[in-house]
């Protein structure tokens, strides 16, 4: 058995679908039949400007062949994420050209990962398997400005359609998407394997912090800063309500870190500092030394159906979680995560109230931990990809 992964991003690249697509590919080896090759095609590492890692353009070892594509360099905006994925299409088409695959299976955000995948399965007749981890043209269309945004819709949204009917089943990270597959897709096969948390969160132990009743709390948020997340419109507001009892600390970089850092510097404030992307093991440092850890998506009705991956990191470390968050996130987290408080996206005073509400101190979350173990999720994704090529043999 032959079987191709399509990965925008992959290790050591810092993203959410870099770890998910890690550990999925760890578990392919190891419930894979004897004698399976996993091809994986991914690109070296290009999520973030100011975070750079080295990585070998390829790698063979024991079954797995990892191809690493080296992208122009860009920003993340539509432009520059258009070009590099023109010249990551053109690289794969090229390498896959005169290979037989049985499966593939492509992990997209931003569909054309997927509709990539969907083209190379059609032309190798293989089982197409889609792990879905964001509506594309749901969410374009509130992101954009209403001319732009009408366009892009015009056009992908065709294009979402010859994908997605073209899957032999279609994984879906959160049950937020739920609705709009069954209205659009009615009778595709779903699968709901989730985002999880990666072992080197499941080994932290919480530390009693000293009680901040007189100092200032420190509340980390980290991740992406972009249109999404919508720190620029919320982080001022909540930091100037919150001075004297807070101090924010922002690491990771993104589309609309400038607009933050411009609101900041006009507020006037002095207790936000942002950080760029660090390292799993400094980012694990930064968390110990957090009081409170920080989420936020932004107002746009497409994003109340998105569960963000950063919910699991934050809740397998025990820490206070505060999140701006609605729709399908918000009820995921006041269902499942002890001692967070959330709050409607962009509204400051209802986030200040939130903040008061938390309990400020550490405690184990064992129920969660146990649910979401990313190993555990992947073995049973890998699990039903095999089965599901094999079903159709």
């Amino acid at each position: 058995m032959r079987i191709l992964v399509l990965s925008f991003y992959y290790r050591p690249d810092l993203s959410a679908g870099s770890f998910r697509t890690t550990a999925f590919v760890t578990a392919l080896r190891e419930r894979s039949p004897p004698g399976t090759q996993i091809d994986v095609i991914t690109t070296l590492p290009n999520r973030y400007r100011t975070f750079t890692q080295q990585a070998a353009e390829i790698e063979i070892d024991a079954g797995v062949e990892i191809h690493r594509i080296k992208l122009p360099p860009h920003r993340s905006d539509m432009a520059g994420q258009s070009r590099a994925f023109l010249k990551f299409s053109w690289s794969v088409l090229r390498l896959v050209r005169d290979r037989h695959y049985d499966i593939v299976f492509a992990t997209s955000s931003r569909l054309m990962t997927a509709c990539l995948g969907a083209c190379i399965a059609r032309r190798k007749r293989a089982v197409l398997y889609l792990d879905i981890r964001d509506l594309f043209v749901d969410t374009i269309g509130d992101v954009l400005p209403k001319p732009l945004a009408w366009l892009a819709r015009r056009f992908f949204s065709p294009v979402e359609r010859w994908t997605f009917r073209r899957a032999d089943r279609i994984n879906l990270v959160s049950r937020g998407f739920e609705q709009y597959f069954h209205s659009r897709y009615a009778g595709t096969s779903l699968a709901w394997f989730t985002n999880g948390i990666d072992d080197e969160f499941l080994a932290q132990k919480p530390v009693q912090p000293a009680s901040k009743t007189n100092e200032e709390a420190i509340i980390l948020y980290a991740g992406n800063i972009g249109e999404g997340q919508g720190l620029h419109d919320v982080l001022p507001g909540l930091a100037r309500a919150l001075r004297g009892s807070a101090r924010f600390v922002v690491v990771g970089d993104g589309a609309r870190r400038a607009a933050l850092e411009s609101a900041l510097k006009r507020a006037g404030l002095d207790n936000v500092m942002i950080e760029p992307p660090m390292t799993r093991g400094a980012l694990l440092e930064a968390y110990r030394r957090a009081d409170v850890l920080f989420l936020h998506l932004g107002s746009h009705r497409a994003l109340e159906r998105v569960l963000p991956s950063k919910i699991f990191e934050y809740a397998a470390l025990g820490k206070p979680v505060l999140a701006g968050a609605a729709g399908y996130a918000a009820k995921f987290i006041t269902e499942e995560v002890d001692n967070a408080a959330v709050f409607p996206p962009c509204n400051v005073s209802a986030g200040v109230r939130a903040f008061r509400a938390l309990d400020i101190r550490e405690s184990l979350r064992p129920a969660f931990v146990a649910k979401y173990s990313r190993a555990n999720i992947a073995r049973s994704m890998a699990d039903d990809v095999i089965a599901l090529a094999r079903a159709r043999d």
